[in-house]
């Protein structure tokens, strides 16, 4: 006869006592009988606590489930059949409660039949939990709906839990009271389809209105001004007119920041004992709240003494020198950081790193402290020299491992060098083919004492198609096809499989420019080069050839009518430039390695037919520059794209042959054959420093300077090679390209700044001419928008000045035209650096511009000048 007893036994069996109290609610655990030939199990059986009995589990099976597999709940109940167990007992409540603990499960229940002689069968009756099928969000915009599901995170299929729910509350809620709304209020609903075991999850918002700060009241501040402690919490701000970059909600995330930073900023000014005792949000309502921050500033501390314990390889005074710190300095913790770790090559752990004492440290210990004076103790572990071992190189998909490997500075088999790790990092940078953002270093110590040295790049596109237009003056619109590629490799020349499209991975560098407005105005341009000819060293070799070829199509006296159409008719006068380089540069070791040496030599031979270039009565010849240059330069900017610290300065002089030493010439000598072999001497100058301010805010100073020269007072400074100012630095395409150099000064027009006396009709020629001295001064703050490699973009502020002279009579070096305006760089590795700028001139141009103006300014590439 089939008996069946059921029995709930929540408040009795010893499950209530084992399971937590969540789950307690949902198990119940029953009795009953299954096949006629079960013997019945009695209740009191199993209640009997005073009197255990132990049964061998007979059958296990679940039932209930329709997408989860019963066979792997068996097994997460951590029960097998032949098990011996003892009811009442744990065993059972810790399968049940293993059960549950999985997060698969909604409720449990455990029924138990006798199935002979000391045997059991036990089954678990299972009701499983729904699956994410849909998340909706009400109360909030389609942007904020696409944020939220970026944020939240929410895996469709994942199973609903009562955490999974509390969790999304919380998130949401964050996200909005991270943007100002304190007062947001979230409540989730789950609506679950049974027919198919899914849910919907339905997120509703009420974000309410942004709380804003009324006011901040500071109490305790004695030593420090109260204006310097205000800018210090840069993202918690009071209400006032006008406020737009640093708007005034709380952000409780950024409040907590900002207090961190004021403990900071008084921790540098030497008040270690600086605390907030405490800060009190009052709530003016539901828009508005008022901070009040009281602050126990403490003394001021400097410095008294400061001793070395543990170095055996300096001495205490060597040590000290290198610090930097002497007594009466104000104490300041994270000044002493620096100096003793964040400085390669000038601090403290350079001093024994870059010996090869990679296991170095050193804690600095406060000895003593009376009144405002403490004494310090810098103890200084030493440790054993390790050599280098491996260098490992990751992540190089297109560049050769030679390529990277010849700029490596920490090689097998040298001690390990901090200086030369961090220098490793900004050539690798510098080398344009990696994110410089993701240049990883990582030395892993060896069980020998050796150390190996792993390098992580990321390769990031490096070749630039330029494709653009632009109005040339006096020829008008000119395109302009340029594509250069940066990694080339000319050995894969033969190999066709290389070619993806181009052979690459060598460091090498092949730039085509072609640009054209039609007939009447062409330059065509190719350079190569290799910047380590041989392999072994880094000695650049660069060859270079263009070829210009202007045509006029117009009456001299007569411009306007260049914007007739030119089809059909028979130019009037042309020229042509055709240039070729040779260049070959090497790295200096002294005075330092960011030092190098570049010599070139240069022709360039300008064909004239009937065309009066540079307004002096040469309008038919051909003119021969034979040129000598040399360059010496030092260059530690860290990052090519957006530089934050470094320097780079050029020093160069470009000299003719001295003609005039062996021939004469006479004040009637025709234009043609004084200027048959061009004669002078360049020097050119620049300079540019970059600085960080503050946080990602750069500051970039430069200084320029050009002089043109002849040999000798006989011979007059001729009207080649000079130099022309103004604008955006790109103008003077067409006829002058070749024959100038062009310097950009923004917030005036372009090839209009120049010094003259304006008293002689002449001198309208002389500033087509160009000047033989000009001066530059400008100073940037940068501030990057992206630093993502494939579109790197900041904006930035300038002031500049700058002038030019036609004579040296003329030159004075405080006589600067004056500008300032903002702009904005992007950086596109396929095209390149293009920028715009809006510059506003300050000063008059006698005979150009009568009155103060602004105007905006295009530039493509890196303008240098």
């Amino acid at each position: 006869m089939e008996h069946r007893i059921k029995v709930i036994l929540g408040a009795v069996c010893l499950l209530v006592g084992l399971l937590p109290a969540h789950i307690r609610a949902q198990v119940r655990v029953g009795v009953g009988a299954g096949r006629a030939t079960e013997a019945p199990l009695s209740t009191d059986e199993l209640l009997n606590y005073a009197s255990p009995k132990e049964y061998e589990i007979a059958g296990l099976t679940v039932t209930g489930t329709r997408y989860l597999d019963p066979n792997s709940l068996v097994s997460l109940a951590g029960l097998k059949i032949g098990d011996k167990i003892r009811i009442p007992g744990e065993a059972v409540g810790s399968s049940v409660r293993k059960l549950m603990e999985s997060g698969l499960l909604d409720n449990v229940e455990l029924f138990a039949t006798h199935a002979g002689e000391g045997k059991i069968s036990l089954t678990f009756r299972a009701q499983e939990r729904p699956r994410l099928y849909r998340v909706s969000f009400g109360g909030v915009k389609k942007g904020e709906q696409d944020n939220l599901k970026e944020k939240v995170k929410l895996n469709l299929g994942k199973i609903v839990t009562n955490t999974i729910t509390k969790n999304t509350q919380m998130a949401v809620r964050k996200f909005f009271v991270d943007k100002g709304y304190l007062n947001t209020k979230v409540k989730i609903t789950t609506i679950p389809d049974s027919t198919r075991n899914n849910a919907t999850m339905r997120v509703l918002v009420d974000k309410g209105q942004k709380v804003k700060i009324a006011k901040i009241n500071f109490e305790g501040l004695n030593e420090v001004d109260e204006s310097a402690v205000r800018m210090k919490m840069k993202s918690t701000k009071e209400m006032r007119f006008g406020r737009v970059f640093s708007p005034s909600k709380f952000v409780p995330k950024k409040y907590e920041e900002d207090k961190q930073k004021l403990l900071e900023y008084y921790n540098k000014l030497g008040f270690r004992d600086i605390a907030i005792e405490h800060d009190t949000i009052i709530n003016d309502g539901a828009r508005a709240i008022t901070l009040n921050i009281k602050l126990s500033e403490g003394h001021k501390y400097y410095y008294r003494n400061i001793d070395f314990s543990g170095n055996y390889l300096y001495t205490a005074a060597q040590l000290r020198s290198v610090l930097g710190v002497t007594k009466g300095d104000v104490y300041n913790p994270e000044d002493l950081e620096k100096r003793m770790n964040g400085n390669p090559g000038q601090d403290l752990s350079s001093q024994y790193m870059d010996l090869g004492y990679l296991y170095y440290n050193a804690q600095p210990i406060e000895k003593s402290i009376e009144g405002d004076s403490i004494d310090l103790e810098i103890r200084i572990f030493e440790g054993k020299q390790a050599t280098i071992n491996r260098v490992i190189l990751n992540g190089n998909t297109k560049t050769s491992d030679h390529v990277v490997m010849r700029t490596v500075r920490t090689l097998p088999g040298q001690k390990f060098s901090k200086t030369a790790l961090i220098r490793t990092q900004r050539e690798l940078a510098t080398l344009g083919y990696f994110d410089p953002e993701k240049i990883g270093i990582n030395p892993v110590p060896q069980a020998d004492g050796t150390v190996d040295i792993e390098y992580t790049v990321e390769e990031k596109p490096s070749d630039q198609i330029e494709l653009s237009g632009g109005w040339g003056g006096y020829v008008g619109f000119v395109g302009t096809l340029g594509l250069t590629f940066n990694n080339f490799s000319a050995r894969n020349i033969p190999n066709l499989k290389a070619w993806k499209p181009l052979p690459a991975g060598d460091g090498q560098r092949v730039q085509l420019r072609f640009q054209a407005n039609g007939s009447q105005y062409q330059v065509y341009s190719l350079s190569f080069t290799e910047p380590w000819l041989g392999g072994r060293k880094p000695n650049a070799l660069s060859v270079s050839a263009s070829h210009t070829v202007y045509k006029t199509f117009y009456d001299a006296n007569n411009p306007a009518s260049i914007y007739q159409s030119l089809q059909g008719r028979t130019p009037t006068g042309s020229y042509t430039n055709t240039a070729f380089t040779v260049g070959l540069g090497r790295q200096l070791k002294i005075p330092d390695d960011y030092f190098s040496l570049s010599n070139s030599i240069s022709y360039q031979r300008y064909d004239l037919n009937n065309l009066d270039l540079f307004y002096i009565g040469y309008k038919d010849g051909i003119s021969n520059n034979l040129t000598f240059n040399t360059t010496l330069s030092r260059n530690s900017i860290d990052n090519p794209q957006f530089p934050r610290n470094g320097s780079s300065f050029t020093l160069s002089g470009s000299f003719t042959p001295p003609y005039s030493a062996w021939r004469t010439t006479t004040a009637t000598e025709a234009p043609k054959d004084k200027y048959k072999f061009v004669e002078y001497h360049k020097w050119m100058f620049d300079a540019s420093w970059f600085q960080t301010v503050f946080g990602k805010l750069v500051l970039n100073t430069r200084a320029h300077m050009g002089f043109l020269g002849s040999y000798n007072s006989r011979t007059t400074i001729g009207p080649f090679e000079r130099f022309v100012l103004g604008g955006s630095g790109l103008a003077g395409q067409g006829q002058f390209a070749l024959a100038q150099d062009i310097i950009g000064l923004r917030g005036y027009d372009d090839r209009s700044v120049y010094t003259a006396d304006y008293d002689r009709a002449v001198d309208q020629q002389s500033r087509s001419q160009g000047g033989v001295v000009y001066n530059k001064f400008v100073a940037e703050l940068r501030y990057p928008v992206s630093l993502n490699p494939s579109a790197t973009i900041f904006v930035l502020t300038f002031l500049e000045a700058g002038n030019n002279w036609g004579s040296y009579k003329q030159y004075n070096p405080f006589d600067l035209k004056r500008s300032a305006g903002f702009g904005a760089r992007i950086f596109m590795p396929a095209f390149g650096l293009i920028g715009i700028d809006y510059g506003y001139g300050f000063d008059k141009i006698p005979g150009v511009k009568d009155k103060a103006s602004g105007q905006f300014h295009f530039t493509i590439g890196q303008q240098f000048r």
